[in-house]
């Protein structure tokens, strides 16, 4: 008798470990990823999750702007989200801490764009009229935080003028009826194919890791990024651990294979045109970066929107507790 409750006894702690290892993987992950660069890094993972190449189950959403994933977010209908980094933290604040960021996917998009040949630094911009879409958002932030840096006023040194949509300034730009604007990709790259003469000026990513030099800080222009659910992480970290491991291949991937990454994203739908994306990935500087770098990095971007709006970040300015550690 004492035998066969031993071996009922060891049966049980086997199913129950079983039990316990299983319930660290989700059977389904859902995953919200934005049109445009920020769901550019995840073309090859959706297509390797077709084909059933991946360890964890994914379902995806393809969504065309954050407000419309920002509501899935909240109603917690998405366990992972690409988002721009301001909204992680806007997220964050609004849902009382109930997210973390994963890693930055996206550093950044915003080119100054020229019809013309003046404008070669930073420098060149005093006593230039730039057109800009984005008033009251990382644009506009981004363009001031770096001529402050450079020793140029916004307000007093430069015009500064707003469009109120990234397709109207490229319209603009590329029926020549503007000379300078300041354009996110994929809107670059489409001026660029309609107007072969306007060129990329200015690459904001690399001014503004200039401008942080000069201002003694690590922080990058960290615009995009991948949050995931507290209780979700907390459930199946397992899941969270395979996400992680498979996104950060996908985006080596994009980044190596430009080509048939382009081809993926008008298959899933990221960005309408192959040719448009085979020509703006380069540009989009797709990236994988999670732990500290990618705290001290994105940390340092979300004080300067701070610094120049709290409503940009959610109102207030979030700590080491809104990345994942992993």
């Amino acid at each position: 008798m004492k035998k066969i409750i031993s071996v009922c006894l060891i049966i049980a702690l086997t199913l129950f470990a079983f039990a316990g290892c299983s319930a660290k993987e989700a059977d389904v992950v859902r995953v919200g990823m934005l049109k445009g660069p920020t769901g550019i890094g995840a073309s090859y993972l959706m297509e390797m999750a077709a084909n059933g190449d991946t360890e964890n189950k994914y379902e995806f959403t393809i969504f065309s702007s954050p407000t419309d994933i920002n509501a899935k977010i909240i109603s917690k209908e998405l366990d992972i989200a690409a988002v721009p980094t301001n909204n992680a933290s806007v997220l964050y604040n609004k849902t009382e801490g109930k997210l973390q960021v994963l890693a930055v996917n996206t550093l950044g998009t915003l080119y100054v764009l020229e019809n013309g040949n003046t404008v070669n630094s930073i420098a060149d911009l005093k006593g230039k009229k730039i057109l800009v879409s984005g008033q009251g958002a990382t644009p506009e932030y981004a363009l001031n935080y770096i001529l402050s840096a450079n020793g140029i006023d916004p307000a007093k040194d430069v015009t500064i003028e707003f469009v109120s949509e990234h397709a109207e300034l490229a319209t603009l730009l590329a029926s020549k009826k503007a000379d300078i604007g300041l354009l996110p990709e994929p809107n670059v790259t489409s001026v660029l194919i309609q107007n072969k003469d306007c060129r990329i000026a200015l690459d904001l990513d690399k001014e503004w890791a200039a401008a942080a030099k000069l201002n003694n800080t690590n922080s990058a222009l960290t615009m995009g990024c991948v949050i995931v659910q507290n209780d979700f992480a907390e459930a199946y970290p397992d899941s969270v651990k395979n996400f992680m491991k498979e996104y950060e291949a996908s985006i080596n991937y994009v980044n190596e294979n430009v080509a048939d990454a382009a081809k993926l994203c008008e298959k899933y739908e990221i960005i309408p045109k192959a040719a448009v994306a085979q020509k703006a990935i380069p540009t989009c500087h797709i990236v994988y970066m999670d732990g500290e770098e990618m705290q001290e990095a994105m940390g340092g971007f979300l004080e300067t929107l701070f610094n120049y709006n709290p409503a940009a970040v959610g109102g207030k300015l979030i700590g080491e507790e809104l990345y994942y550690q992993k």
